[in-house]
C-alpha cells in the first residue's frame, strides 16, 4: 500500500480507461471519486484495447489512455501497434495486465507505454501510478501555452484566443485556461459572459502568494472543461509590471492544466516579449493593411531571431474581404512576410458583432457555419490532436489549402 499522504494530487487532464473485467473497471471508479483525482476530467469504457483502437479511429484522443489488457502478449503488442496510428503526440498509455513479464514489460516501453500495472492492484496504487506520470521529478509539466497577440490593435486577437479557447475545450474535451493579460481592457470577461469577483490581478500583485490553491481560487469557470482567469479591466491603478511578473502564474497553471492560451495585449514591452519567447506556440493576428503588415513583419523577425531551435511562429489573417476597404492580397502578405497564414478569416460583422455582444462564441451563435468550423480547425492545428477522419483526405496538406480561401 503506497503512502497515501505523498501521492500529490493529479492535473486538470483527460483521462479515458477500457476495461475488460468489472474488478479494474470498480478500481477505476473507485479512483475517480478520490480527492487526488477531482480536477482529471475520467471517462471509463468497457471493452479493453479493441474498444479503444475503435473508439479512436473517429476521435483525439486523452491526455492518458488506460487500458485494462488480458491478451496474450503478442495479441496486445498487436493492439498496442494498431492504436499508435491514432494517437495524439503527447498521449500517455499505463497498461492493467495480469502477467507479470519482463519481456512484455520491455516491449511495452519500447512502445511509448508509461506505465504497466500489474493486478491485482489497489485504488491508490492506480492513482499513485497516475499521478506519478505528471508530478514525480523529472515529469514534464502538463501544460501547452499558447500565446497570442495582435500585429495592431483592434484586429481581433482577442476574438480569436477566446474562440479557439472555447473550440479546444468543448471540440477536443481538454482542460483549458485562458487568461486576459490585458489588464486594463481585457474583454475576455465580456466574451463569455463572466463577472467574477476575482481574477488575475490579485496574482500579479501578490506574487509571492501565487500557489496552486490561490490560482484555483481565482479560477472562474466557463464550461466544464474551460476556465477564465480574468482581467479587472478597470482604470483604478496603473498596470505597469516588471519582465518576470508572470512567470509564477504560468508556471503553476502549466503544472495542473494541459492548455493554456494567454490572450496578450497590443503592446511591446519587456513582459509581453518574455510571454510570446517563452511560450510554445505563437499566434500572431494581422488584418491585411499596410501598418499590420509592417508590425507583423518586425514582430516575426524578433520572435525568429529570439527562438532559433523552435519552430515557427503562426499567422492568421483576420477581418478578410471588408467590403469596399482596400486591402494587400493575401499572396503578398505572405510574400512579405515569408509565412503562410495558418488560416484566413473573413469579415463577417454581422456574426461577429452579435456574438460579442451577447456575451457568446461563435460556435454557440452557429456551429455549422465555416468561421465556427475554422475555429475548430485552429484548435486541432494548435494542438496537434489531428481530426483522423480527415487524415485519409489529406489533413497533412497545408491547412490553408484546406480552409478553401477564395479571393476575388
Amino acid at each position: 500500500m503506497p503512502n497515501v499522504q505523498q501521492i500529490s494530487p493529479v492535473p486538470r487532464i483527460s483521462i479515458q480507461a477500457f476495461c475488460e473485467t468489472q474488478e479494474v473497471a470498480t478500481i477505476v471508479q473507485a479512483a475517480i471519486s478520490d480527492r487526488r483525482m477531482n480536477k482529471a476530467h475520467v471517462k471509463l469504457h468497457m471493452g479493453g484495447a479493441p474498444a479503444a483502437v475503435e473508439a479512436y479511429r473517429s476521435a483525439p484522443t486523452p491526455n492518458l489512455i488506460v487500458l485494462e489488457a488480458t491478451h496474450d502478449r503478442n495479441a496486445l503488442v498487436g493492439y498496442l501497434d494498431d492504436l499508435s496510428q491514432f494517437c495524439d503526440a503527447g498521449t500517455k498509455v499505463i497498461i492493467c495486465g495480469k502477467v507479470n513479464d519482463i519481456v512484455l514489460y520491455r516491449q511495452l516501453m519500447l512502445r511509448g507505454v508509461s506505465e504497466y500495472l500489474v493486478a491485482p492492484f489497489g485504488v491508490m496504487e492506480f492513482v499513485q501510478a497516475v499521478s506519478n506520470l505528471y508530478t514525480a521529478p523529472g515529469a514534464s509539466p502538463v501544460g501547452r501555452v499558447v500565446a497570442v497577440i495582435g500585429a495592431k490593435g483592434g484586429v481581433g486577437s482577442s476574438t480569436i484566443a477566446h474562440n479557439v479557447a472555447w473550440s479546444i475545450a468543448s471540440g477536443l474535451d481538454t482542460s483549458t485556461i485562458i487568461a486576459d493579460l490585458d489588464l486594463g481592457f481585457g474583454t475576455a470577461g465580456l466574451d463569455y459572459n463572466q463577472d467574477p469577483p476575482q481574477g488575475i490581478a490579485e496574482a500579479v500583485f501578490a506574487p509571492d502568494r501565487v500557489d496552486a490553491n490561490l490560482v484555483d481560487r481565482l479560477l472562474s469557470k466557463c464550461s466544464d472543461n474551460l476556465s477564465l482567469l480574468a482581467a479587472p479591466a478597470t482604470l483604478d491603478r496603473l498596470y505597469d509590471f516588471p519582465e518576470t511578473a508572470f512567470d509564477s502564474i504560468i508556471d503553476v497553471v502549466r503544472a495542473s492544466t494541459p492548455c493554456i492560451i494567454l490572450d496578450l495585449p497590443h503592446a511591446w514591452t519587456a513582459w509581453t516579449r518574455r510571454m510570446l519567447v517563452g511560450a510554445d506556440e505563437v499566434i500572431i493576428v494581422a488584418a491585411p493593411d499596410l501598418a499590420n503588415l509592417r508590425n507583423a513583419k518586425n514582430m516575426l523577425d524578433s520572435i525568429r531571431s529570439a527562438r532559433p531551435n523552435d519552430h515557427q511562429p503562426k499567422l492568421i489573417l483576420n477581418g478578410v474581404g471588408l467590403l469596399k476597404r482596400p486591402e494587400i492580397a493575401v499572396a503578398d502578405f505572405t510574400k512579405t512576410v515569408e509565412l503562410e497564414p495558418l488560416a484566413v478569416i473573413p469579415h463577417d460583422a454581422k456574426l461577429f458583432g452579435a456574438a460579442a455582444n451577447n456575451g457568446q462564441m461563435i460556435a454557440e451563435i452557429d456551429a455549422n457555419c465555416k468561421i465556427a468550423e475554422i475555429f475548430n480547425d485552429l484548435a486541432r492545428a494548435i494542438t496537434g490532436k489531428n481530426d483522423i477522419r480527415k487524415a485519409k483526405r489529406g489533413l497533412f496538406e497545408p491547412l490553408l489549402a484546406k480552409l478553401g480561401r477564395k479571393r476575388a
